[in-house]
């Protein structure tokens, strides 16, 4: 490759906030992609694709295509589900060792790559231009197969992408780009809450304390089925929740998933009737499940379990 930057290149990072910064003229707002940070280095049909942590990702997605040229670019590889929605349940498998199986879903679940940053083209760093600029040239470039990530400089406007995307996106106008740098971006993930039973507890390291609870929904044929977990409490309330949920423990053994980290261990988890009711808050759901760990708002003795329903989650 003939090109003024080349691997390894560290994306600008944002820093996390509660809220998105305002001022007239001073941000522009994008919505935040549920995919793989890349950065894709094109000269003419020669494509290299680079992870956030400078890991190369070409020969995952034979797939994705780019616009003739020579030039560098930031961007998300994400893959949408047959509705529409983004998947990173499903992109997380296009990363196998198999090139057969690597051709097969290269061809059953295909990916795209949405660009939002121009760091070079032809000759030329852009690393120094400001993010007004650098946006107007990367317009000017990016074509299909590439989709251009929509912006807006109006805070009003990115208020949906906190309730229908992943989050926002809030780049200062004027700021260069900083590689591996938390400087001139930060982000506010979307928010979301709902009311769910609380099916298990699984127990903490520390003998008699609770580690995590899980949480279920009652899906359309009226049936409890899990949809993620809670933990993150403190010392005293993992202490407080074992005599609290021993009046409702059934004397079943939940099986739950192997452990992420030990193929060979089951997590076991001591199932509860289905009295519990506890209000949660979390950021992303993938495949019917939350992705991350939600946390308590509070309980919800005013609940009725059967209204924590799995609809919850399309909301």
């Amino acid at each position: 490759m003939a090109l003024p930057l080349a691997p390894t290149v560290l994306p600008q990072l944002a820093k996390s906030a509660k809220a998105l910064p305002g001022g007239a003229g001073r941000y522009v707002y994008e919505p935040k992609w549920d995919g793989f940070r890349c950065i894709a280095f094109v000269d003419g049909d020669d494509v290299f694709l680079q992870s956030r942590n400078g890991k190369p990702l070409t020969r995952y997605f034979p797939e994705l295509r780019f616009p003739p040229g020579r030039y560098v670019l930031d961007g998300e590889i994400v893959l949408f589900d047959a509705g529409g929605r983004q998947d990173f349940d499903a992109l997380g498998q296009r990363v196998h060792p198999a090139a057969s199986r690597i051709k097969m879903l290269s061809e059953t679940t295909p990916t795209r790559f949405v660009a939002f940053d121009l760091l070079a083209r032809d000759d030329e760093v852009l690393l120094e231009l400001a993010q007004r600029d650098r946006r107007a040239a990367l317009e000017a470039l990016v074509e299909a197969p590439v989709d251009l990530t929509p912006t807006t400089q109006v805070r009003e406007e990115a208020d949906p992408w906190l309730h229908g995307a992943e989050g926002v996106i809030a780049k200062e106008l004027d700021a260069p780009y900083r590689p591996g740098e938390r400087l001139g971006m930060v982000k506010v993930k979307r928010v979301r809450t709902m009311d769910a039973v609380v099916h298990a507890w699984r127990p903490g390291k520390e003998e008699d304390t609770v580690g995590s609870l899980i949480l279920s929904l009652y899906d359309h044929d009226g049936q409890l089925r899990v949809v993620g977990h809670t933990s993150g409490f403190t010392v005293k309330q993992k202490h407080e929740l074992v005599a609290t949920l021993k009046a409702y423990e059934t004397g079943e053994r939940f099986q739950g998933e192997p452990s992420r980290w030990n193929n060979a261990r089951e997590l076991e988890g001591i199932v509860l009737r289905p009295e519990l009711v506890v209000e949660v808050t979390f950021d992303h759901t993938s495949g019917g499940r939350i992705r991350h760990g939600a946390k308590i708002a509070r309980w919800r003795e005013d609940k009725p379990p059967r209204e924590c329903t799995i609809d919850q989650l399309d909301q």
